[in-house]
């Protein structure tokens, strides 16, 4: 869905983003007569948009009259969806959480079972606190792609653990069980938006969002707006190759891609092979009495947390090798898209602290003009929460 920005929607998503301002400011931004700004804003307090937040200092006059948002003017709900885990979260306007809940994604996961979940998340945060359907503005949601935003569809999500993703119109869907409105985008860029939203009294411009789960997402942002391609390019960087396969042989495979070497999917696969080999220091006391070592399903991604917890050797240079490799990854974006700030999240960033600092470390060290250029690294204010929470932004900016 396409937004409009009308000279009102600008106005409330600047004076969103500053907390409270005065209309002296407004002018100046917007370059504004002072009238045309006095009724505009004379109409958003009308609107319950806005509201007065008292007077600012004197500068030799009257004191200005400051403007805020009104946190309760309506609510908004972000939903993620993804691979490993989905949630939802309730907010208000000025984006403090009020209800959230987060569950697992597994095969039973089917589309049908998970907006079901959604309703009855809505409803009963809708009960907790005492709101009315009316009083929602909308839901945003944050999914893995490809994606169609402009008709909301999911297109053909990898690693689903479910049956019942491919082209499935989720919007429409959610409009029909919700009654308001829903917007999509992928999960890196809600991610993204929301780091931004909660970071924005620092004025970055220029950012990089990477995330590391079953596979690799990422987003981008230059003068503070999200870079859009010609297609959904959220898992693009998986596919960022840094092992060519042979060059000499024409037409041979290249099948090096990061995303081969840095995911959750490639850890387990790795991790099997080391404990059919009878490698692992650790794989009796993670797997459990009477299991086979050999099985697929015994090296999932929560044993191999046990297991590094556990101090399985094998098992923490597996995640420190897939760090390394991603720190290659990073490198390449840095020294291409020059951010000022990198913010790195997923399940496999938090797993342990060595894989968010081997990466770093090694990111570092392949920076084009590094000391000099130092963008900064972190694993975001949001966190977890990062995709749904930027969802429910991604709405607001859309208002009024």
């Amino acid at each position: 869905m396409s937004i409009t920005k009308t000279p009102a929607n600008l106005v409330y998503t600047y004076i969103a983003q500053r907390g409270v301002v005065s209309r002296a400011e407004l002018i100046k931004e917007f370059s504004m007569p002072s009238s045309s700004m006095t009724r505009l804003l004379d109409e958003l307090i009308e609107g319950n948009k806005l509201r007065e937040h008292g007077r600012g200092s004197s500068t030799g006059g009257r004191r200005p009259i400051l403007y805020e948002t009104n946190p309760t003017y309506g609510y908004l709900f972000g939903l993620e969806i993804s691979r490993i885990y989905s949630s939802i979260g309730l907010y208000d306007m000025h984006m403090n959480r009020m209800s959230a809940i987060r569950w697992k994604m597994d095969e039973s996961m089917t589309p049908d079972v998970f907006l079901t979940r959604v309703q009855e998340a809505v409803h009963r945060f809708l009960h907790e606190h005492g709101l009315q359907p009316s009083s929602i503005i909308g839901m945003g949601v944050g999914a893995v792609g490809p994606l169609d935003r402009e008709r909301g569809l999911i297109l053909d999500p990898v690693y689903f653990p479910a049956q019942g993703w491919h082209n499935l119109p989720i919007c429409e869907l959610l409009e029909e069980r919700l009654g308001f409105p829903v917007l999509l985008d992928n999960g890196a860029n809600t991610a993204l938006v929301g780091e931004h939203w909660a970071l924005r009294s620092e004025y970055y411009q220029h950012m990089l969002y990477v995330h590391v789960g079953a596979g690799l997402r990422s987003a981008v942002m230059s003068n503070g707006q999200l870079v859009y391609g010609a297609t959904d390019m959220e898992g693009a960087i998986g596919r960022m190759i840094i092992q060519a396969g042979d060059l000499s042989q024409p037409g041979s495979a290249i099948n090096g891609s990061l995303e081969s070497f840095v995911s959750v999917h490639a850890i387990e696969n790795e991790v099997r092979e080391l404990a059919m080999a009878g490698a692992l220091t650790h794989s009796r006391e993670v797997r459990g009495s009477g299991s086979d070592g050999g099985n697929g399903e015994i090296w999932s991604f929560e044993k191999l947390l046990h297991a590094l917890s556990a101090g399985d050797i094998m098992v923490q240079e597996k995640f420190k090798q897939a760090a390394a490799y991603l720190g290659i990854g990073l490198a390449n974006l840095i020294n291409v898209l020059h951010p000022e700030k990198v913010i790195l999240g997923g399940a496999l960033l938090n797993a342990h602290e060595c894989v968010f600092e081997t990466a770093v470390e090694v990111a570092r060290s392949h920076t084009y003009y590094y000391p000099q250029y130092k963008p900064l690294f972190s694993k975001g204010l949001l966190k977890e929460e990062a995709v749904a929470a930027g969802a429910a932004v991604m709405v607001l900016k859309q208002l009024p």
